[in-house]
């Protein structure tokens, strides 16, 4: 079971790959489970509830299972966790690679009791100035793309985040080693791959190489016919890479790009490392040598020292901004951070009011980029038929379609003729060329 990020999600589906060659197989529905894997996430009291009740849910269904609680809450409280009934090892971000040794040499001890004692309620982490090893992950999972993680961990101590402390210091896989890892996924028939990470525009600090020289790389690898990159901080997303990404072979015109508050006096509450001048030139770059580009943007609401007034700043430069989507996110306290030592905090309910106008205006948005391309033929990327066999994929710029007459094929690209949205208005249908 996964929680959190799309680096979460690769991650626990590459450890899948890994435990069915070794013979290993996926529980069915209403099965009972040999071993429970629980990779966590941190990233706020609800993503730690949510942890806490699939720890729970699995060792209910499954009693007798050899539990393992890996991920971003397991390096923060292993301790605690390894204290839940039915837990039996807890690993810590050092030790997430490792999960399947561990696995086979505890399993030995509980099957073969002259190999030694199993140790029950065992958690294994070391304190996080101390991470320092890279866990490779490529895997696709049940989907179509492909996610591949280039970069682990953040040197960036914001004010609200806990993942520097979870995840450890900035690290990434060679730039050779991730080319031929995009060379396996386009022998393995994949045509999309995602870039990964916590702070991938950082990339190159245990290597001494750039995101920059990486995203080269990635174009010139045959067979992979559509780059996305998941999310890259403002002032590491340099003209360069946006030169270079509107020009190239396969890199998309989509950038999901973090904005976290439009109020200047709040991103300096946060620590962030740009001010809405250096944000709103970045997407202006962007619109200048893609004008097609879909622009998704995260913004946090409610964070201590948000004001009302401060609230109003951000919204009037959000609503001005050229972009095509927000993810809306509510600020959770987290223990440990430095938000804690920032006055006035913001209501559960006005946090609410705050999510749901810039949800609204997010929506509006997205409408309005959508509508732009109506009656445009654009690349479509198939996925799995959902829904009664109606098809859904994504145009080169993000656009969500679906066809509900014919058929296309899983993972395949084909042109199609956008129609009107659909009926529930999250996607365009797809017409035949």
């Amino acid at each position: 079971m996964t929680l959190g990020c799309k680096l979460n999600f690769a991650e626990t589906a590459s450890l899948r790959d890994e435990l069915l060659s070794r013979g290993v197989r996926q529980a069915e529905d209403g099965e009972q489970a040999d071993i429970c894997i629980v990779n966590t996430c941190s990233v706020t009291d609800v993503a730690d509830h949510k942890c806490r009740q699939a720890i729970h849910k699995l060792t209910r269904e499954h009693p007798g299972a050899f539990v393992v609680v890996t991920g971003c809450y397991a390096q923060l409280q292993p301790e605690h966790i390894a204290g839940f009934e039915g837990v039996d090892l807890v690993l810590g971000m050092e030790q997430k690679g490792d999960i399947v040794r561990y696995l086979e040499e505890r399993l030995v001890r509980k099957a073969c009791p002259e190999a030694g004692t199993a140790a029950c309620h065992e958690a294994i982490a070391v304190p996080t100035r101390e991470i320092r090893t890279f866990v490779p992950s490529c895997s696709c999972g049940d989907r179509t793309r492909y996610f591949l993680k280039v970069q682990d961990g953040c040197n960036y101590y914001c004010t609200y985040c806990t993942i520097p402390i979870a995840r450890g210091r900035s690290r990434n896989a060679p730039v050779a080693s991730l080319v031929r890892q995009a060379e396996d996924v386009a022998e393995a028939g994949g045509k999309e791959i995602v870039l990964t990470g916590v702070n991938i525009g950082d990339f190159g600090r245990s290597t001494g190489e750039t995101f920059f020289d990486l995203v080269r790389a990635l174009d010139k690898v045959d067979g992979i016919e559509r780059y996305r990159i998941s999310s890259i901080e403002p002032n590491l997303l340099t003209d360069e890479i946006i030169d270079f990404c509107a020009s190239s072979r396969a890199f998309m015109p989509h950038f999901h790009i973090p904005l976290q508050s439009g109020s200047d006096d709040v991103l300096r509450l946060m620590r962030r490392r740009y001010d809405t001048e250096l944000f709103a030139r970045k997407v202006e770059k962007v619109k200048q040598a893609m004008p097609d580009a879909f622009i998704g943007v995260d913004v946090i609401v409610g964070t201590r020292g948000e004001t009302e007034a401060f609230f109003e700043d951000a919204c009037r430069f959000i609503e001005g901004l050229d972009i095509s989507q927000l993810h809306v996110f509510s600020y959770s306290e987290r223990p440990g951070t430095k938000a804690l030592e920032i006055p006035h905090s913001v209501s559960p309910q006005e946090k609410h009011e705050r999510s749901r106008r810039l949800l609204e205006l997010s929506e509006r948005k997205r409408r309005a980029f959508y509508a732009r391309y109506v009656g445009d033929c654009r690349s479509v990327l198939w996925e799995h038929a959902r829904n009664g066999g109606t098809w859904h994929g994504f145009t080169d710029n993000y656009i969500r379609v679906a066809m509900t007459e014919g058929t296309v094929g899983d993972n395949v690209l084909l042109p199609a003729r956008l129609g009107d949205f659909t009926e529930e208005g999250k996607a365009l249908q797809a017409l035949p060329v």
